[in-house]
């Protein structure tokens, strides 16, 4: 497996924590963000993790801003992805499960980092289910 990761200032440590897990599950990284406090403009380090998964030369993506909006608006500008705002791994698991999300956007100043962890865990973990979803996935392409 392959994951880009994205983030701006808000979302460093958090990253580095979510690097942490990915590399001890044996993931594959393409690691797009800023590794300091410093301030950045998120949609820098967005588009590259947007544009890894829409070429598919990675499997999945993760995208960490403050509020995980911004972050998730710029990814979702990209053909074929499907960025989620979640913040509760229950959200993310319906994310998964009933829209194939293929980029998990976290709000860093929202949600602890035991909290952001579990939730990469239930990404990583839950299986779209298809059927009736696969229709409603169809149909959100531009027209």
């Amino acid at each position: 497996m392959k994951i880009a990761i994205g983030n701006d200032h808000a979302g460093t440590e958090y990253k580095l924590a979510i690097l942490g897990l990915l590399k001890s599950k044996g993931i594959e990284i393409n690691n797009h963000g800023t590794d300091g406090s410093d301030s950045v403009d998120y949609p820098d380090f967005v588009h590259p993790v947007a544009k890894d998964v829409a070429e598919g030369n990675v499997d999945w993506g993760i995208i960490i801003c403050g509020s995980g909006n911004g972050a998730s608006m710029t990814a979702n500008k990209h053909q074929k992805v499907r960025a989620a705002l979640c913040w509760t791994k229950e959200i993310v698991q319906l994310a998964r499960e009933h829209n194939d999300a293929n980029i998990l956007s976290l709000p860093a100043r929202f949600i602890a980092l035991p909290q952001a962890l579990e939730m990469v865990k239930t990404f990583l973990d839950t299986k779209f289910e298809g059927g009736r979803h696969e229709r409603r996935i169809e149909k959100i392409p531009c027209m």
